[in-house]
């Protein structure tokens, strides 16, 4: 009994002494806490979704999904092949391009009116505070902090791991002049060292101007937040960035609702939408769309293109590493009126202002 309960004295210290690292961000604080509590979002002492969001969906228990992940054996494809990829060189790009460029998952690059946004950039290889647990597939990491130039605006959409990355984001401080946020995330940003002075942290439906050009409108998503044991102590955005006669939905991660619908009413149509699309599971399909949903989201934001991102880099779910750009490919064609797919490899240039550009089925050619 005496070794065991020393056994178990030490795993709970182990397990403590590693939550102190500073990766795990920390929970907002003073100022920044009461500026939270006065958020229409924030209710019982947390931020809540605009419709009632279950972490698992009805029949589903976190002891089965965790029994499902780890033990059960699944036909579940991982790419042995490299993924392919074109490493598009934007320390060179011309100010006057407008373009994006995937890194994979939710990770990207955009240039537009002359100004360079980084948006959820992952460029560690793992989508885990445990090292080695989650790494990026082979080839999908062509990228690092040393390939991008400054940065004029990073956008982080929400503080988990696969979108706020820890040695990501302490690389990017020298080049980082301004960051936009969800409330509550500058917590995490300024416990790592950067200046509360260009940290802007906005609540939903708030507008910033950047310039005469450049407009951000922050917008709900469907989802969640959190980097430790406490859940939705930060808040979750999407962002809608507008020029004169331009506009992106730049979704971050979702669930389907009718929120879809209302920011395609208030801001819509979109020339480009950017809409979660993979990591998703059926047990889970309150936080992240399931493929269906991302057809009527495109529908609900008036989309005149869509690029389905939250795929392609890590395997966050069950399904096979292809399922989510087959299945909203094949549901996309057999739908009423199609909406264009933006599809690149990874690094490819994507021409923001060419809605003819065309892209191949990359992902149909790997192993």
């Amino acid at each position: 009994m005496i070794t065991f309960l020393i056994l178990l004295f030490l795993i709970v210290l182990a397990i403590y002494m590693f939550l102190q690292h500073p990766k795990f961000g920390k929970a907002p604080s003073g100022a920044r806490l009461i500026q939270i509590q006065n958020s229409p979002q924030y209710k019982n002492g947390k931020f809540e979704n605009q419709s009632f969001t279950p972490d698992l969906a009805e029949g589903a228990s976190m002891a089965g999904v965790l029994l499902e992940f780890f033990f059960k054996k699944v036909d579940r494809k991982i790419p042995t092949d490299l993924i392919p990829s074109i490493k598009t060189n934007l320390l060179k790009l011309s100010l006057d391009q407008d373009i994006l460029v995937w890194f994979g998952h939710s990770s990207y690059f955009i240039q537009l009116e002359g100004k360079r946004f980084l948006i959820d950039p992952v460029f560690s290889g793992n989508a885990s505070p445990i090292p080695g647990t989650t790494k990026s597939f082979k080839g999908s990491d062509i990228y690092s902090v040393e390939d991008l130039p400054e940065i004029d605006y990073l956008l982080i959409t929400h503080d988990h791991y696969d979108h706020l990355d820890y040695d990501t984001i302490l690389k990017l401080k020298p080049k980082t002049k301004k960051i936009i946020t969800a409330l509550g995330v500058g917590s995490h940003l300024e416990f790592w060292g950067f200046s509360p002075e260009i940290i802007i942290e906005k609540d939903w439906h708030s507008k910033i101007k950047l310039d005469q050009n450049l407009t951000i409108h922050t917008a709900p998503s469907r989802h969640f937040s959190g980097r430790g044991f406490k859940r939705c102590n930060t808040l979750w955005t999407s962002f809608i960035l507008e020029t004169k006669d331009f506009k992106m939905y730049l979704g971050g991660d979702s669930g389907y609702d009718s929120h879809f619908a209302a920011i395609g009413e208030k801001y819509g149509p979109f020339d480009i939408a950017l809409l979660d699309n993979g990591q998703y599971n059926e047990k889970w399909k309150y936080i992240h769309n399931m493929p269906e949903d991302v057809i009527q989201a495109m529908k609900d934001l008036k989309a005149k293109r869509v690029f389905p991102v939250h795929s392609s880099k890590f395997a966050l779910s069950l399904h096979s590493w292809d399922e989510p750009l087959n299945k909203v490919t094949e549901l996309n064609n057999l739908s009423e009126n199609p909406i264009p797919l933006v599809t690149p490899m990874i690094g490819e240039a994507v021409e923001l202002k060419n809605d003819k550009q065309e892209f191949q089925q990359w992902w149909k050619e790997v192993n």
